[in-house]
């Protein structure tokens, strides 16, 4: 297997595996969101992450590089990390997490949509139809007659979603000046220090049983993290998205598995509509700029 061969193969294994972990991670935000408020749960992901990746960005780190950051943009990142967060485990306690990945997904055609007022960048009208088809297969999911499907959990996935590419756009401003390490330590320090802010109003003692999960949550967010940074270190961003989507299979194992629920028909053809937009748009990608990694997963 020659060079480029071998490192497309280890950047493809890097990202399924980033996709797991953060699946698994989901599972476990879904679990303690039955105990937490968003806000709390938000904080114990992050506070359980800081004790690996802290020291892992310290060791890897050009010298100096971690106290420069770009205060605005960190700040204006976390800000939207923190909704984020907030939004995503509010769906997921409330909806199956194959039904709330359906709706997420929708965040690559809001970044390629966005990029025309935030980034100046054209879109062509066969991109333009293609998100128009994958907001139709939001609808779909969210069935307009709001039957089957809880409303107020699914526009917090939109919300999410929303502030996922919001996110995403920041990264592609914030990469010009900060590393993959300040940029992934701050945010993780920042959300931290807000997200416990706003949970202490609200704070509910820990359970002692929930210890070990809490943990579990921290190692699997700091390994998808660094998976996800490996990747796309050595692979093409416009190769490895489709792989992305490979988070639906998980959803549906750990829905089955975990809480004995699977997505009804017209869930799977949403989320088919959405996904089938989002690869078309991947391949256009190819065409034009590949898009920018760098995402905080929630």
């Amino acid at each position: 297997m020659t060079g480029p061969a071998r490192s497309a193969t280890y950047a493809a294994i890097a990202m399924l595996a980033a996709v797991a972990f953060f699946a698994l991670m989901d599972a476990g935000l879904k679990q303690l969101s039955a105990h937490y408020p968003p806000f709390q749960v938000a904080f114990l992901r992050s506070v359980a992450s800081l004790p690996l990746v802290v020291p892992w960005a310290i060791a890897t780190a050009p010298r100096g590089s971690l106290r420069r950051p770009r205060w605005s943009l960190q700040l204006l990142r976390t800000g939207i990390g923190m909704v984020m967060m907030a939004s995503f485990i509010y769906a997921v306690s409330k909806l199956p997490l194959s039904t709330t990945y359906a709706i997420f997904f929708v965040a690559p055609l809001l970044i390629t949509a966005l990029s025309v007022p935030l980034l100046r960048e054209r879109v062509g009208p066969r991109r333009w139809i293609a998100i128009g088809v994958g907001m139709l297969g939001v609808l779909v999911v969210l069935r307009p007659t709001g039957e089957g499907l809880a409303l107020l959990p699914a526009l917090a996935t939109l919300l999410a979603a929303l502030c996922y590419a919001l996110s995403a756009i920041t990264v592609r401003f914030l990469a010009r000046t900060d590393n993959t390490q300040s940029m992934m330590v701050w945010l993780l320090v920042l959300m931290t220090v807000g997200n416990g802010a706003i949970a202490a109003f609200d704070w509910q003692p820990l359970r002692m049983d929930d210890i070990w999960l809490i943990a579990g949550v921290g190692l699997v967010g700091a390994l998808g993290q660094y998976a996800i940074t490996e990747a796309f270190r050595t692979g093409e961003a416009s190769a490895l998205a489709p792989l992305e989507y490979t988070a639906l299979l998980w959803g549906v194992l750990l829905d089955l598995s975990l809480w004995g629920v699977l997505p009804d028909a017209v869930t799977w053809l949403g989320a088919a509509i959405i996904v089938g937009s989002g690869l078309y748009l991947v391949r256009r990608e190819r065409l034009h700029v590949a898009p920018a990694p760098g995402c905080e997963h929630p």
